[in-house]
């Protein structure tokens, strides 16, 4: 194994241990919700995207069980929202929809497309996952979520 894949692994871990983006406290404003359940593994996720009144995301939370792939993954989209709430400002709809388009490329790539970390922060590590297609189901529940919780937002 290469030093970067052991980092990677290692900030899997670490964001499953110690995840962002959890509890769902009690919110405020605008929110949709989604359950998603990956019924080959059991994995599960229930995300809620907290919106400001223009239509941009002001956060995402998540309670879930399940894999360390499906929990680092939805913890790593929660801080990669965060983190572009606080560079950016704001974050719309439109551009998260692209990002998880983005993700879901690269994670179908069979290993073909990497993430940029730049772009996807932490979830960069989860590039070599799309090469174990078992598991790219784990590492895209979330992120399905947020799809879907933003289409019924």
């Amino acid at each position: 194994m290469s030093g970067l894949d052991g980092l990677y692994q290692e900030l899997i871990l670490d964001h499953s241990k110690h995840p962002h983006g959890t509890p769902m406290a009690d919110a405020e404003g605008r929110t949709a919700t989604s359950h998603q359940r990956n019924p080959i593994c059991g994995d599960e996720i229930e995300l809620r995207v907290r919106l400001h009144d223009d239509g941009t995301v002001r956060d995402v939370t998540f309670t879930g069980a399940g894999c360390s792939i499906s929990q680092a993954s939805a913890s790593m989209l929660a801080s990669l929202v965060d983190d572009i709430i606080d560079e950016e400002g704001s974050l719309p709809a439109d551009a998260a929809r692209e990002r998880i388009e983005h993700f879901r490329e690269a994670l179908r790539s069979r290993g073909t497309v990497a993430l940029d970390e730049e772009t996807f922060g932490d979830a960069a590590a989860l590039s070599g996952v799309s090469k174990f297609t078992a598991r790219v189901k784990c590492a895209m529940l979330a992120w399905v979520a947020l799809e879907d919780a933003l289409a019924r937002a």
